[in-house]
């Protein structure tokens, strides 16, 4: 009588290391682009998405380029652009309207997208959870009472007012870490539970800064929290610009090890990854995005939680995402900049607010469907 066959899934093979399912997870597939030194592994799914969402931002860009108390025909910011590039002919009014005060609204509003899409996704990669953000785990917060310290106390201009955003979101960060450290981890319900408790406390000081105020701060102050993109000039667009572009390349140096800690620490352990010293220099950038963005725009809610699930929603990518986080930032920035600028109810509501009301019903949508909260 012939023995029937023993089952193959039960035949003895190599062994393997621990981890090795995990490194194959986290392994990058797909095609594979080399721009010198800098080697990109993506897929053509990710490749489409990614030029649609530049073209999208672009010509949504140039339209709104046409909106504004002087209404300018496509074909003149086209024109004009393009002589500003190739050195062409003057086109006077239209070239000052759109070269030097349009542009800088537009390349603001881009690159400040750009910073709040890649700062969602390093947060939520961080802490494993889709309600990472900095606006819910404080930092935002914390930018915003640097920023108001700034304007009620010390009644400052705008640099110093955007210094002190930057500063109070950078002590906000240490805080927030340090409260978060338990048996030198953190990550993960913590760092989001002690973010939203900081952030709570903050935004109490940040009210009762308001009402102690004089009249003609508490005014000045509740308008930057409003996050408006009014009046914005080459020196708020280069800062946030620099910014998301020194980010870019070094997050995507970080992200196979942010891909291979979302399996665990103590798998990423195995693999060689130094866990919290990988987690602090994300976490570091991040913030640092987050109060450029904040101290260019005000605090502009929504961007950074939804544009990172967006972008991997749309591209089906494993991994953090990073390029395609801040092309999703800067298109739905730009989309909600034309939107309150051309929707004649909204002709007076400031761009935070929008954001914040759309980020407002995207939360309680994702709070219903999320399996962790």
């Amino acid at each position: 009588m012939i023995p029937p066959p023993a089952n193959p899934a039960h035949q003895p093979g190599p062994a393997r290391t621990p981890g090795a399912d995990a490194i194959a997870a986290a392994q990058p597939t797909g095609m594979i682009l080399r721009l010198g030194p800098i080697t990109l592994r993506t897929s053509p799914r990710t490749i489409t998405v990614t030029a649609g969402l530049i073209v999208a931002a672009v010509v949504l860009g140039a339209v709104g380029m046409t909106v504004g108390s002087s209404s300018l025909p496509i074909g003149d910011v086209v024109a004009a652009l393009l002589n500003g590039i190739t050195g062409g002919p003057d086109l006077g009014k239209a070239s000052k309207i759109v070269l030097d005060i349009r542009l800088p609204r537009v390349v603001t509003t881009v690159f400040a997208g750009a910073a709040l899409g890649l700062s969602g996704a390093v947060f939520q990669s961080v802490s494993r959870n889709a309600l990472g953000s900095p606006e819910i785990i404080g930092f935002t917060t914390g930018a915003a009472t640097g920023a108001i310290i700034q304007i009620i106390v010390f009644d400052a201009g705008p640099v110093t007012v955007a210094l002190g955003a930057v500063l109070g979101g950078l002590v906000t960060a240490v805080v927030v870490y340090l409260l978060s450290v338990k048996n030198r981890i953190t990550g993960g319900y913590r760092l989001i539970l002690v973010g939203i408790g900081v952030g709570a406390v903050l935004q109490a000081v940040n009210n009762l800064l308001l009402v102690t105020g004089d009249l003609d701060s508490a005014i000045t102050a509740n308008f930057w929290l409003s996050g408006s993109l009014d009046a914005r000039g080459w020196a708020h667009a280069l800062p946030v610009m620099i910014g998301a572009l020194v980010a870019i390349p070094l997050l995507h140096a970080l992200g196979r090890r942010a891909t291979l800690m979302e399996m665990g620490d103590d798998t990423a352990s195995q693999l060689g990854i130094r866990v919290e010293r990988t987690r602090l220099q994300l976490i570091a950038v991040a913030v640092l995005l987050a109060a450029l963005a904040t101290a260019t725009a005000g605090p502009i809610a929504f961007i950074a939680l939804a544009a990172p699930q967006l972008a991997t929603r749309l591209t089906r990518a494993p991994g953090m995402p990073v390029f395609t986080a801040a092309v999703t930032g800067s298109t739905l920035l730009v989309v909600a900049d034309l939107l309150a600028r051309s929707v004649p109810v909204l002709a007076t509501a400031p761009i935070g607010r929008v954001t914040g009301v759309v980020g407002g019903l995207y939360l309680i949508w994702l709070l219903t469907r999320t399996k962790q909260v």
